[in-house]
């Protein structure tokens, strides 16, 4: 597994370099010992679950507490959220990021993705950095969050 792109929506990715933490969370993607196809979620997840963890995260945040969603992480004034489930899910990862953002309880977030061949190799209908990026931009005036978009592959 290796980072391969970002995207800045709404100035996202200056939000965690200002925080010196945008290299290190790309960092956590560089693991050649992880190949990407099918049944590798659960190897990824758990990697990533560890890489938060030891720099203090907390992770499967619910956001209200009245509701079981949840994000992957929280760190102080930032979110974490991966996706390696069906494309559906990923509309839903923003929409809790947003509701988060717009209850001030963060002041950015990060979403990260597989690439789509990455994504095609792990499954179908897999989300992917491609369509998300491009749904961003469709919906720049509904998801204002400053969200730093990672693809690996």
């Amino acid at each position: 597994m290796r980072f391969t792109q970002a995207y800045s929506h709404h100035n996202g990715h200056d939000q965690w370099r200002d925080r010196e933490i945008d290299e290190w969370l790309t960092d956590v993607f560089e693991r050649p010992d992880i190949s990407i196809g099918k049944s590798t979620s659960t190897l990824i997840r758990d990697h990533v679950k560890t890489e938060l963890a030891a720099q203090g995260w907390a992770y499967d945040v619910r956001i209200d507490q009245n509701f079981d969603l949840t994000v992957f992480g929280v760190k102080d004034d930032l979110a974490f959220h991966l996706q390696t489930g069906n494309i559906s899910r990923a509309p839903y990862d923003l929409l809790k990021m947003q509701h988060l953002f717009q209850c001030r309880r963060i002041e950015a977030a990060a979403l990260a993705l597989p690439m789509k061949a990455a994504a095609n190799r792990m499954g179908s209908n897999i989300a992917n950095f491609e369509r998300v990026m491009s749904e961003l931009m469709l919906f720049d005036r509904t998801i204002t969050v400053p969200l730093f978009l990672i693809g690996f592959e």
